[in-house]
């Protein structure tokens, strides 16, 4: 699997799965830019990347504002000329049962985790058409799924992440570009990482494959689905979660 050439999008690249999949896609030759919240933290994992060996630059765009994300993307396809692959990983979660759960909270996980989803793509996508090739990926959820016993924002707006591939996978479809997302399992991210091992073991019993994700399970699903081997597959929501049981 080669990606020499190609130029890719990651939001939410500063930690987690999003740096892993800007560090899988920069080991294969991809020229990575990613995008975070804050400018410490997207300097600190270019700093990272780069410490590594790695070529990938950062910009803190607020993503909830169109204008804002448009005049970056346009900076970075007046610089290389094209965007091969975006990759829709900026999220937040939620647990709060609906009774404690305020509409400003269940504003702000919709505002991260669908508009300003919304909005990188819609600033992409001209830049696709003209290159007439493309390939959207998003992160979703196994939750999306399956539901959760609470912050119901969370699913609710992974359900919609699911709608926007589908149907974007169709809009899309005569220009050549694909759209696909990616709905993980219980990974081993920085919140679950921090959990004590009497509250992992129980998850891992629901697990058929016997352990929980790993940032690079995710990572490797991105690769698949933004190569070749995969352009004949668009509209997929791909589970990556060792089979997890409702």
């Amino acid at each position: 699997m080669n990606f020499d050439g190609k130029v890719v999008i990651v939001t939410g690249g500063t930690r987690g799965i999003g740096l892993e999949t800007v560090r899988a896609f920069a080991s294969l030759g991809a020229k990575v830019i990613l995008f975070g919240s804050k400018e410490e933290t997207v300097n600190k994992a270019v700093e990272t990347l780069e410490g590594e060996g790695y070529r990938v630059e950062g910009f803190y765009p607020n993503l909830s504002n169109y204008e804002e994300v448009l005049e970056t993307i346009t900076k970075i396809k007046n610089k290389y000329g094209k965007i091969d692959v975006l990759i829709n990983n900026a999220g937040i979660s939620a647990n709060k049962k609906i009774e404690e759960t305020s509409s400003e909270d269940f504003e702000s996980i919709m505002n991260l985790n669908v508009n300003a989803m919304f909005n990188v793509t819609k600033a992409v996508v001209p830049f696709m058409k003209e290159n007439k090739d493309g390939v959207i990926l998003n992160t979703s959820s196994m939750v999306s799924i399956y539901g959760q016993p609470s912050g119901v924002g969370y699913p609710a707006s992974k359900f919609a992440v699911n709608g926007l591939t589908k149907s974007l996978a169709r809009e899309l479809a005569p220009f050549n570009i694909r759209v696909n997302a990616v709905a993980p399992g219980i990974t081993k991210t920085d919140m679950v990482a921090s959990l004590p091992e009497s509250m992992i073991e129980p998850l891992i019993k629901t697990i058929p494959l016997g352990r929980i994700g790993e940032p690079r399970d995710i990572a490797n699903a991105f690769l698949f689905l933004a190569s070749d081997m995969a352009s004949y597959i668009t509209g997929v929501i791909l589970s990556v979660d060792g089979l997890a049981m409702n």
